[in-house]
């Protein structure tokens, strides 16, 4: 097996799911959403799947510093603007399903322990 993966690499989240997925010896491609720009067709796939609320991260600081306007654009515009937004990470598997999150249902669905 083999996934995608966009993360950040200071990401508390995205570092525990990385460790996980080495030791599990699953290949890997990393790709960092501040560093490999996002595909626009990815994040449409992306949004249309998981809905707009499990995607952009609306705690964040990021969130709280843009103003109505930022908030209510485009989501693909938006997270192509900030993509610190995307909620982290985001695992693609071969088979074309996506995790948004290191989540009971990602770990799973990679064959790994929950918790």
């Amino acid at each position: 097996m083999s996934i995608r993966f966009w993360g950040l690499k200071n990401c508390d989240s995205c570092r525990a799911a990385l460790k996980a997925i080495a030791n599990a010896g699953i290949e890997v491609d990393v790709s960092d959403v501040r560093n490999d720009a996002m595909p626009a067709d990815l994040l449409s796939r992306i949004l249309v799947a998981h809905g707009a609320d499990q995607v952009i991260n609306r705690r964040s600081t990021t969130w709280r510093g843009l103003d109505e306007a930022a908030r209510n654009s485009d989501p693909v515009a938006l997270l192509q603007a900030h993509p610190a937004l995307m909620k982290r990470p985001l695992i693609l598997l071969e088979n074309g399903d996506s995790y948004v999150g290191w989540t009971p249902q990602a770990k799973a669905a990679l064959g790994l322990e929950q918790g």
